[in-house]
Order: C-alpha cells, then sequence, then structure tokens
C-alpha cells in the first residue's frame, strides 16, 4: 500500500468515527476492490492502468460525471487525494457546484517525469499542478519543503499537515531474533530498505553498501523495478511485500535504515522507523529535511552523496551505543504524531476551506486535457 492510499484509509477511518458521512471517487473499474471502506461508499470511475505499474491508475475524462456524483452527495467539502488527472476533474467539477476544496500535495509528479523517460515535459507538468492547487480553496502539504515548493509555482493558500504514525504498531518491542536470522544467517548487522521498487525510490543507490563488511541489505517491498533490482543488487535480501504485523517485526529488526529517495515529499516509513527505534539516513532534499534531526536521530547527506551515505551508514553499523540513542531520540521524537490528532488537524483545514472558496477557472489551458500523470488507487 503506497502512501496516498494509506493516509486516506486513516483519514476514512477518522471521519468514520465522527459520524461524518463520506463518498470517495476513485479510478479503477466496476470489478475492482469493495463497494464500501471504512462506511465510506466508493464509487469506481473508468481509468486505465499504466502500462509498466499495472496498480497505478489514470483517469482521464469529462467532468459531468464527477460534477453529477458530486452533486447528487451534496458534501460540505470536496477531498482531493494527491490530485492530478482525477483531482483535476475534481477541482473543475466542484467549482461549478461552488464547492470548497482541499488538495493534498503528496507526490511530486513532474519530477518523475526523467526517472521515467519522459524528457521535456517537466514544465508542463508543474504548470498543471499549479493550476490544481492554485484554484483549490486551500493546498496541504506534508512537509516545509513542499510548502516553498508550492509557494515558489505561485500557489498562496498552502498549509502544513504532515502524517501520523502507529507507534503501538511500530514499536521496538517488535524486533524479531528469528527474523534478523532468516534474513541475516551469518549474524550480519542489517541494513534496511522499505517501500515501492520503482525508478522514483533510487533504490539502486544502495548498491555502494552491499559490501559494506559484516553487513547485510535487506529490501522490503515490491513493485516494477524488483527484477532489475535483483539483479544489480545480487547480495541484498528480497522480502517481497510485507504489511500489518509482518512489516511491523521487519522494520523493528533492523539495525538501520536508508531511504535514498530524492523526491520524497514526506516518507511514511522514516516516521515507521524512528517509532520503532531504528536510526534512519537519507538525503538532505524533501520530507526528510522535517523528519531526520541529523547527529540526533539519523544522518542526512547530500543528495547524490552516495559516499556520504555510506559513511553514515559505516559509522552507525561501527557504533552500538550511537545507534541506541539515535533510535531511543527518533521513537521521542514521534510519539506525538497519533494519527488521531493528525486527522483532527485535518478537520481543521476542511472547516478553514469552507470559509474560503476558491478562485474560479478562467483558463484551463494544458489542464483540460491531460490524459497521463499519475492516481493512486484503493487497495483491491
Amino acid at each position: 500500500m503506497n502512501g496516498v492510499t494509506h493516509s486516506l484509509l486513516r483519514v476514512l477511518d477518522h471521519l468514520a468515527d465522527r459520524g461524518d458521512e463520506v463518498l470517495v471517487i476513485a479510478p479503477g473499474t466496476r470489478r475492482d476492490g469493495p463497494k464500501e471502506v471504512t462506511g465510506a461508499r466508493i464509487v469506481r470511475v473508468p481509468s486505465i492502468a499504466l502500462p509498466k505499474y499495472r496498480r497505478v491508475r489514470v483517469a482521464p475524462g469529462g467532468v459531468t460525471r464527477i460534477r453529477r456524483l458530486l452533486q447528487r452527495f451534496s458534501p460540505d467539502v470536496v477531498h482531493l487525494a494527491s490530485p492530478f488527472v482525477l483531482g483535476w476533474r475534481g477541482v473543475l467539477a466542484a467549482q461549478a457546484l461552488n464547492l470548497p476544496t482541499v488538495a493534498i500535495y503528496q507526490t511530486e509528479v513532474p519530477a518523475y517525469a526523467a526517472r521515467y523517460g519522459m524528457h521535456g515535459i517537466e514544465a508542463m507538468l508543474w504548470n498543471h499542478v499549479r493550476n490544481i492547487h492554485q484554484h483549490s480553496s486551500l493546498t496541504l502539504a506534508p512537509s516545509s519543503y513542499t510548502i516553498d515548493q508550492l509557494e515558489d509555482l505561485g500557489v498562496a493558500e498552502v498549509a502544513l499537515w504532515a502524517r501520523g504514525v502507529d507507534s503501538s504498531r511500530f514499536d521496538p518491542g517488535h524486533r524479531s531474533e528469528a527474523w534478523r536470522r532468516s534474513v541475516a544467517p551469518n549474524g550480519e548487522k542489517i541494513i534496511g530498505f522499505v517501500g515501492r521498487l520503482a525508478a522514483e525510490k533510487q533504490v539502486e543507490d544502495l548498491a555502494v553498501l552491499t559490501d559494506v563488511p559484516g553487513a547485510k541489505l535487506v529490501i522490503v517491498g515490491d513493485g516494477p523495478w524488483r527484477t532489475r533490482l535483483e539483479r544489480s543488487l545480487p547480495r541484498a535480501h528480497f522480502t517481497g511485500f510485507l504489511g500489518g504485523e509482518a512489516l511491523a517485526q521487519a522494520v523493528a529488526s533492523f539495525d538501520l535504515m536508508v531511504a535514498p529517495g530524492e523526491l520524497e515529499t514526506f516518507c511514511q516509513t522514516i516516521q515507521e522507523a524512528m517509532a520503532s527505534e531504528v536510526p534512519v539516513i537519507a538525503p538532505a532534499r524533501g520530507g526528510p529535511l522535517d523528519l531526520v534531526d541529523s547527529s540526533r536521530t539519523g544522518w542526512l547527506y547530500t543528495p547524490k552523496d552516495l559516499g556520504a551515505m555510506r559513511g553514515h551508514v559505516v559509522d552507525l553499523l561501527g557504533d552500538e551505543a550511537k545507534r541506541r540513542a539515535f533510535g531511543a531520540a527518533g521513537r521521542e521524537q514521534v510519539l506525538s504524531r497519533s494519527w488521531k490528532s493528525v486527522c483532527s488537524q485535518l478537520v481543521g483545514h476542511y472547516s478553514r476551506a469552507i470559509e474560503n472558496p476558491a478562485p474560479q477557472v478562467l483558463g484551463r489551458g494544458f489542464s483540460s486535457m491531460v490524459g497521463t500523470g499519475l492516481a493512486n488507487p484503493l487497495p483491491n
């Protein structure tokens, strides 16, 4: 499950507990998944799967059906989860009905373009991002880096909305020596990675760690690049996708975690590692800037400086006392970030949006013709 879907499900849980009525409009097909999640009715609109990433679907099309769905439901506010293609249709439909919108900026889609070989269209994609967020009543960004990014685009109504972490599930008590032996049978220290195995995660950068003496690289996750990565990282152990208690056990059993992706707007797996008292090493860009207190809960390194990344890994693996201190400080830092408190903040943002309607879209330009991009599915 990706970060967008995970946070949305947490929001649905919170709204259900409040007794709110929720309609979810998601890309998919009529045969996909449940018709209801946590009391929220799910309506899926026609979409197409990305050729190299079948679990990610895009939903191009007109505004009429979205407008009719919203008109029948008559919501107080429209929540746009990581909007790009379907989200733009949501902006237009909501404005036609004079409904306030809260757009959740979660994915740096334009920067993905080069990673997926779509060179030369980044500026056009940033223009589309600007259109979506300038014409939403309020945009919520997950980190200080992304707030700056949106303000540089000219988006005025931006507020911080971070993410919660389940510190009961992600707890150092789930560390398992049996699990450690299963992935590192020679007693090696474990360098962990958790995430989608895709271009934007830069998992291939971890190749510089495969020959660290006395260490085993363990990759938790699945995705379109798995086969490629298994070839390029033959010494690493790949667990495949893990969720629930299995994921919590794996994370707690790491000695440290590396999150090499430079396009993270937040990086939920960092919070989960910190809650598990596992120190984190990440590039000094995007979400990790807010999450990792360098030299206290982990290390930040200059993006693309893989020598520095390796140096920090070697430093921590060789110093158990430092690992313990960093891990304890990390858990202390995230304990107050419960999903309940974070979702309560979101409801406050809904109220703010209701009080401040968005400007009307005067010219749609490229955005009215979007046919590509990313939209994240609900779980099947």
